[in-house]
């Protein structure tokens, strides 16, 4: 038997990642091989974007999925891309039910599609669009320990072969992203604010001082600065609560501009193994 597939939050960055990859884009190219190498192929994806947001938790169970293009501005290539994967509604209810036993509201819609959170990430890692997605809506209003528990709650899922995919920012404030910053290039080093606060979440993550990090707006450097809402972060305590209380391990480091952290995490005792090779210090 395969080990259970461990969570992780990916930072998707801009829309132009699924255009422009990067350094982020290729480990997302060789994270789908290096998960099915080391755990198999999942049966399914359950994916928590800061770009499906619910007053509850909401699973959207259609039959299949249509990549969205819930942004504008962009070049007309961006909006030729499509992503089409099946859903998942057998999972659908599994999943509502977990959440039901933890006390947690869940809803079962048969609505569907994929945001860019989603679809940006999965067409590098798993380009066919082969395997099952089942989006799931959570509310933004709950604190990232409510958040921690709602992944709690569906990690019996992960020994089953369902993959658990946070997808967000480590950091995200498009005010001095849209700035200054795009002067610099997009292949600028970091700023102090962000690199700083990046170590500091790393560093709490691998020591697994959740406490901290769920009271990380009062004790993270540069917390709002980083993060003026925090919508973009907290799918990260979703995939945490999934992987268990342990430490969560920082498996990719990079940046756009300085400014946008990419930085993805994974959770569990077998986290190492999606650990990025080609990034020097992670």
């Amino acid at each position: 038997m395969n080990p259970a597939l461990p969570p992780v939050f990916l930072s998707h960055g801009s829309p132009m990642t699924a255009l422009e990859p990067r350094e982020a884009g290729r480990y997302f190219e060789g994270l789908g091989p290096a998960l099915v190498q080391a755990f198999g192929r999942p049966k399914a994806v359950i994916a928590a974007s800061a770009h499906t947001l619910t007053r509850e938790p909401v699973l959207f169970a259609a039959p299949r999925h249509e990549a969205i293009h819930d942004f504008g501005g962009f070049p007309a290539e961006l909006y030729a891309l499509r992503y089409e994967a099946s859903g998942a509604p057998a999972l659908a209810g599994r999943a509502a039910t977990l959440l039901h036993a933890a006390g947690l509201p869940a809803r079962v819609v048969s609505e569907g599609g994929l945001d860019h959170g989603i679809w940006t990430p999965l067409r590098y890692a798993f380009p066919r669009a082969d395997i099952p997605v089942l989006p799931l809506g959570w509310p933004p209003s709950w604190s990232p320990a409510q958040l921690f528990e709602l992944g709690r709650a569906l990690a019996p899922l992960a020994a089953d072969g369902i993959w658990l995919v946070g997808s967000g920012s480590i950091t995200h404030n498009l005010r001095r992203f849209f700035g200054e910053r795009q002067l610099a290039g997009v292949a600028a080093a970091d700023t102090p604010e962000s690199k700083a606060f990046r170590e500091w979440w790393a560093e709490r993550a691998a020591a697994a001082d959740w406490k901290a990090l769920f009271d990380y707006r009062a004790r993270a450097p540069h917390a709002v600065l980083m993060h003026p809402s925090d919508e973009h972060l907290l799918p990260f305590f979703v995939a945490a609560g999934a992987g268990g209380d342990g430490p969560a391990l920082r498996v990719h480091v990079s940046s756009v501009f300085g400014e946008l952290g990419m930085d993805a995490y994974a959770f569990g005792p077998h986290a190492a193994r999606l650990r990025d090779p080609a990034a020097a210090g992670v």
